[in-house]
């Protein structure tokens, strides 16, 4: 954390400055494996809270939340606990490619970023955002940065006048090979500046 934070620093004036202004950053940890994608699944265009009292319902209709009592599961079911149908479908498609074992959850810390990747996006309902949330939270890859995010954006335009998709990008190239803990900054700022809680 040390070595990324004064690299950071030492690249931009402005993380110095959110880290006078804010403190350190909150690094996320979310354990590896199934729950905390389903949870990712039900995070997808919605509040965290929210997300979280639809996973609480689950847990408490199923006791265990697996790949095999999710797939068993009823759509009347699962839409009992506030899932949308969208959401219903991507859970089973991930129960579903885990339960056929076309892929390996607990082979993914031995994977580079792009392997894991290459994996998940074949996954119906899990996009690029959703990857890499977990290759950071969960697998705590250093080098990422979720462009898709809606957060981090606004936070790069704001704080550094840059629009464009082209110039972003180019920007965030500058922060390698900390990219995660940029993002981690720019959370920070995003939501400190907002007087909001921090849940991860």
């Amino acid at each position: 954390m040390d070595d990324a934070i004064s690299y950071l620093v030492e690249k931009e004036i402005i993380f110095k400055k959110i880290i006078d202004d804010y403190g350190l950053p909150i690094i996320p940890s979310r354990p590896e494996g199934f729950e905390t994608l389903c949870k990712l699944i039900l995070e997808q265009q919605v509040s965290i809270e929210s997300a979280k009292a639809c996973f609480q319902k689950i847990e408490k209709l199923l006791k265990t939340v697996s790949p095999e009592t999710i797939f068993k599961s009823s759509q009347e079911d699962l839409r009992s606990c506030g899932v949308s149908r969208q959401k219903i479908n991507y859970l089973y498609h991930l129960s579903e490619n885990i339960l056929s074992d076309k892929i390996q959850l607990e082979t993914f810390s031995q994977k580079t970023d792009e392997e894991v990747r290459s994996e998940l996006i074949k996954i119906k309902g899990i996009g690029h955002w959703t990857i890499d949330v977990y290759l950071m939270f969960s697998l705590k890859s250093k080098d990422l940065i979720p462009l898709g995010d809606i957060a981090v954006i606004n936070t790069i335009r704001e704080l550094f006048d840059c629009y464009e998709k082209e110039n972003i990008q180019k920007l965030t190239e500058t922060w390698k090979p900390y990219r995660s803990m940029a993002t981690y900054l720019l959370w920070h700022h995003y939501l400190s500046k907002r007087n909001r809680k921090v849940i991860f």
